[in-house]
């Protein structure tokens, strides 16, 4: 029997997640979780992983593993606890203007970077001003997009004048492409030696094999960690990572294959499992080829069994969904042109679009981020060449179908995004006409446009969830992207590891709380 972690749903209920997104000030220190009874604490964590980060720079973090390392080496100005609310983290405090264009923080006292330099109000201005630059290309600039400018009056505070009022700004600050960085550092430093406010520092590194992350001992937290270090050790394949868990050579593991999930807990390894926020996805861009054609997206949509791709790629382990996952805001995924499949609507589509004969479509695909990537893929291209649409299928390793994602260098992506608690952290730098993402998500348009800026505008949780109705059923109605299906995590754990807490948004910031005997 599953153990099911309790971070969605029903734990981020609409009335927590109002109080912690709208720009109302938040005070109390954030309270980790204690770690369980019978930790001995120190040693070193082993956790299996299948690929090696891709970046070690936090502002251009993209690929899963690259930001599961970074967010346990740098601090954010704000946090998620692990029920996904907003809470303080580098920031004690914040407070609103009582015209929503002024957002006031206080920063926390004492807190040193790796290097040993202190950190204050002068780094978080050097931060958030090159985030905003289009020269850097951070890959979250577009959550500043109300920031005008940014003013450090004092060490410990740091004024953001805004545009406009934005009820986004705490959640959106609270990612690692957020991280607050050290104003005497560069992006080549940091992709070499890491300079954070983590828990962790990195140790050493050994490119395709191991990265080590050792306890920062001047680390701002309440509580320490309790590991003197934490090993993510690349082990390609889900299975032989099970394998290496058993033998006892390593002892935490994220999967995201049910099958093998299976076989590590009837195997005698603890597995908790979590639903997540992020989502498995079609992305079409809309500005290359047929795809520029609406009637070839929607018959594309049409064309797809979104529970035929979840049964088999994922045992059926998931839920169809719509664009948007956070439960206060969640999309009703039968609100869509053809919330089932349809054929005979997809071939009508095509006839409209003057493609009865079909359409070929150029697909990238990951091999090695996440377990089920191929087997959607297949899946895919097996449904839709049964309306005339062939998705040609180039599988690629992480890292080469990252640079390829980030560019826009494709007719079609099969992906795994991350999803947030607030849809405007989720969407508006992908589909805003200035996101600094829309390119890769190759589509917008002026009522989006119109629609994220009101959403981010008012702190009203009824309003918000209208306005992002409306942005959901402008997604589903002009298919930038066909949305398939969310899934869980799987935590497995071996005997002695205690105090690790698994998050919805696949997060594995309570590293800082586990203990290994």
């Amino acid at each position: 029997m599953w153990r099911t972690s309790r971070s969605i749903p029903g734990v981020v209920s609409a009335m927590g997640l109002t109080a912690c997104l709208t720009l109302a000030g938040c005070s109390a220190a954030p309270q980790p979780a204690k770690p369980a009874a019978g930790g001995a604490g120190g040693g070193t964590l082993v956790v299996g992983v299948t690929s090696d980060p891709d970046t070690l720079f936090p502002w251009k973090a993209t690929q899963f593993q690259a930001v599961n390392v970074l967010q346990n080496i740098y601090g954010t100005l704000t946090e998620f606890d692990k029920d996904l609310t907003v809470v303080p983290g580098l920031a004690t405090s914040w407070k609103t203007a009582k015209d929503g264009r002024t957002l006031t923080f206080t920063l926390r006292d004492g807190v040193k970077f790796a290097d040993g330099s202190a950190f204050d109000s002068k780094d978080v201005k050097f931060s958030l001003d090159k985030i905003k630059d289009e020269a850097t290309a951070a890959v979250a600039s577009a959550s500043l997009a109300s920031v005008k400018s940014v003013d450090a009056p004092d060490s410990h505070t740091v004024v953001l004048h805004l545009t406009t009022p934005d009820a986004a700004l705490p959640a959106n600050l609270a990612t690692v492409n957020m991280a607050m960085l050290s104003s005497d550092d560069t992006e080549a430093a940091l992709n070499t030696k890491p300079n954070g406010t983590g828990p962790f520092t990195l140790k050493t590194r050994v490119p395709s094999q191991s990265l080590t992350l050792a306890r920062n001992d001047t680390y701002w937290g309440s509580e320490k960690p309790s590991l003197a270090a934490v090993e993510f050790r690349v082990i390609p394949d889900e299975s032989s990572i099970v394998s290496a868990m058993q033998s006892g050579n390593v002892q935490l593991a994220v999967f995201d294959d049910s099958l093998v999930a299976r076989t590590a807990e009837s195997g005698g390894l603890a597995v908790a499992k979590t639903p997540q926020l992020s989502y498995h996805v079609l992305q079409l861009n809309g500005r290359h080829g047929d795809l520029a054609d609406l009637n070839v997206r929607l018959a594309v949509q049409c064309a797809v069994d979104r529970k035929q791709v979840l049964d088999t790629a994922a045992l059926g382990e998931g839920t169809v969904t719509g664009p948007i996952t956070a439960p206060a805001f969640k999309s009703d995924p039968a609100r869509r042109p053809c919330p089932t499949r349809d054929l005979a609507k997809a071939a009508q589509y095509l006839a409209k679009a003057g493609k009865s004969s079909g359409v070929t479509i150029k697909t990238i695909v990951s091999q090695g981020e996440y377990a089920t990537s191929v087997n959607e893929a297949q899946n895919l291209k097996a449904q839709l060449a049964e309306a005339k649409i062939n998705l040609a299928l180039e599988v690629l390793e992480s890292g080469a179908f990252v640079d390829r994602w980030i560019a826009g260098d494709f007719d079609a992506a099969v992906a795994l995004n991350g999803g947030r608690p607030d849809p405007d952290g989720m969407y508006s730098r992908y589909f805003t006409s200035t996101g600094n993402l829309n390119k890769v998500a190759g589509y917008s348009s002026p009522e989006l446009d119109r629609l994220f800026a009101a959403g981010k505008a008012t702190t009203d949780q009824a309003q918000r969830k209208t306005i992002y109705d409306k942005v959901s059923a402008q997604l589903e109605d002009n298919a930038p992207w066909i949305w398939l299906f969310t899934g869980y995590t799987y935590t497995a754990t071996t005997t002695g590891v205690h105090g690790f807490t698994p998050m919805a948004n696949g997060s594995l910031q309570y590293l800082r709380t586990t203990t290994v005997n």
